[in-house]
């Protein structure tokens, strides 16, 4: 007799019953999502570092060097995530 394996969870959500291509959406979603909300955090922090500084930094810095690197950063992890409790879960069979 086999134990049952619990699904995996992120934040409380059960991500068990998603296919192969509905994990590479979720890690698509997750990296695009942290680009624009980090890239919008950081051009806040640029607007308010230039405007109390009187300084001139460029606003495309906030995505070349936070923004992109950090949506990278999460794809990645996102991907690797993802992918693994699909397989995970394809090779328990319990699909």
């Amino acid at each position: 007799m086999t134990a049952a394996t619990q699904p995996a969870r992120l934040l409380g959500i059960p991500l068990g019953d998603f296919g192969f291509f509905s994990a590479l959406l979720l890690a698509l979603a997750s990296g695009f999502l942290t680009f624009f909300a980090s890239c919008f955090l950081a051009i806040l922090a640029l607007l308010c570092w230039n405007i109390v500084g009187h300084n001139h930094v460029n606003y495309a810095d906030s995505y070349r060097y936070v923004a992109f690197p950090l949506g990278l950063a999460v794809l990645a992890f996102g991907l690797v995530f993802f992918t693994s409790v699909w397989l995970r879960r394809r090779l328990s069979g319990t699909h």
